[in-house]
């Protein structure tokens, strides 16, 4: 079977994915990037920490790469005994362009992994059900996580500034200005409200969807 259109498919939506978690930072002051915005410390930059450590492990270790070891020596937070959710946060050490950096790098190795191995390539992830894989099942794999954490940075971007989209060259939102954006919002409330019962009903509106820095222009659609 000829893979070239199907692998190089794949890669394409993970490229994009890829660029959109990065493109998520744009605008972003240091403190911003980093901030917790949920209850489980989710942050822009942590984000793409974690996909940095994701595409080590499973496009290094998992086909015996070379760089996935030496990568491995140079960071210890991507290590079995480093403490939990090291890789979901960066230190005030660690630079916007440490980080960036890194991801960037990691996706030059696992680039050449995908476009050196054949998909039914065989690899070994041991904490998985099924240790034996694939590369097909790997950049699956990492395709969907890397968007799922894409739409995770998309959230965590509105709620810091308001700001939302798609991509940078397309924010894939309808062309409406700020009016719209809060009535839409109330009349989702309200449906709530009445599919709740009534002790849901009667309750104050409780403000816009963009906690944590006061009131934010709705109309502010795509990130900068």
């Amino acid at each position: 079977m000829d893979e070239t259109k199907p692998k190089a498919d794949l890669r394409r939506y993970l490229q994009e994915a890829r660029d959109t978690l990065l493109w998520k930072l744009d605008g972003l002051s240091e403190y911003d990037i980093r901030r917790p915005m949920t209850g489980t410390g989710t942050n822009l930059l942590g984000l793409v920490k974690h996909m940095a450590a994701n595409e080590i492990g499973y496009f290094g270790w998992t086909f015996g790469r070379k760089f996935g070891r030496e990568l491995a020596e140079e960071l210890p937070w991507i290590s079995a005994d480093a403490e939990p959710n090291a890789d979901l946060w960066a230190t005030a050490e660690e630079s916007r362009e440490d980080i960036v950096g890194l991801y960037r790098r990691v996706w030059a190795h696992a680039d050449a992994t995908i476009e050196e191995l054949p998909l039914d390539a065989p690899g070994h992830v041991p904490h998985w059900t099924r240790h034996e894989v694939t590369l097909h099942q790997i950049l699956l794999h990492v395709t969907a996580e890397t968007h799922r954490h894409a739409g995770h940075a998309d959230i965590v971007r509105e709620l810091i500034d308001g700001a939302v989209g798609l991509r940078s060259n397309g924010d894939n939102m309808p062309e409406v200005d700020a009016d719209w954006w809060e009535g839409y919002r109330a009349r989702l409330d309200e449906v709530a409200r009445t599919a709740g019962g009534p002790a849901h009903r009667g309750g104050p509106h409780r403000g816009g969807p963009h906690r944590g820095t006061g009131p934010v222009e709705p109309s502010r659609r795509v990130s900068s």
